[in-house]
């Protein structure tokens, strides 16, 4: 399957993530808070400070699971958010969030797929989403789509997993992303596959400057970027024409 997924792009990848995320919905929240031993959570928080938006403004979550990223975005801009992921059965577990959470009232779900985004043009005042850009089946329609339904001006604020830079950090985190991670990743969720997914698709991943250069062709300009964790996971912005 692993040979077979590293080849796999376009409407059948889309149809894999979707079909493997519905499977571990229940248990997504938790593993990503054990299995990044809950810097996640950090990360998350660093991404939205780099999201320039007027309190009250609406902001699209694009690939947002069950909520997380939406909802400490509210927390912090007081903005309004449109969540949109195409595993239905991770909204199931973002609503019932959403039911008990204050900031739920500013934030709504949709079901559907990023690179055909059913919003007009020029509808968001911003833009995020945090580890999802490399599941799309093709990245550089998704950040086509993003730049259509944002106003000019407007930022795009991108977290993914990258790299580290540094060889010996970097040979104990690949050993750690490999090995260990897909064993607890399947002993919690059930699925080993989709835990041997997550470092393939990181693998695959363009590196930073090839993804700039994707925004940049997309049409988004100012493009600055931020490594975190000496490169585990990366913060890029940049600003719709």
């Amino acid at each position: 399957m692993t040979k077979k997924l590293k080849l796999t792009q376009g409407e059948e990848r889309k149809f894999y993530v979707k079909r493997m995320f519905n499977a571990i919905a229940r248990r997504y929240d938790l593993l990503n808070h054990l299995l990044s031993f809950g810097i996640d959570i950090l990360w998350r928080k660093k991404a939205i400070r780099k999201l320039n938006v007027a309190a009250d403004g609406l902001v699209l979550d694009l690939a947002c699971g069950t909520g997380d990223f939406a909802l400490e975005t509210i927390r912090q801009k007081k903005c309004r958010v449109v969540g949109v992921d195409i595993a239905a059965q991770m909204l199931v577990f973002g609503n019932r969030k959403k039911q008990i959470k204050k900031e739920g009232k500013r934030l709504c779900f949709a079901n559907g797929d990023g690179e055909r985004l059913p919003f007009a043009d020029n509808t968001f005042d911003g833009a995020t989403i945090a580890f999802g850009i490399r599941n799309m089946g093709d990245m550089d329609q998704a950040l086509r789509e993003f730049a259509r339904v944002l106003k000019s001006g407007a930022a795009l604020v991108v977290l993914e997993f990258s790299l580290p830079q540094f060889k010996p950090f970097r040979a104990v985190y690949l050993f750690y992303f490999k090995h260990i991670l897909p064993h607890i990743g399947a002993l919690i969720s059930g699925d080993r596959e989709a835990y041997s997914y997550l470092p393939l698709s990181v693998g695959e991943f363009p590196s930073v400057p090839d993804f700039r250069r994707k925004m940049e062709q997309a049409g988004f300009t100012n493009i600055n970027h931020w490594r975190l964790l000496n490169g585990v996971a990366v913060i890029y912005r940049g600003r719709s024409i």
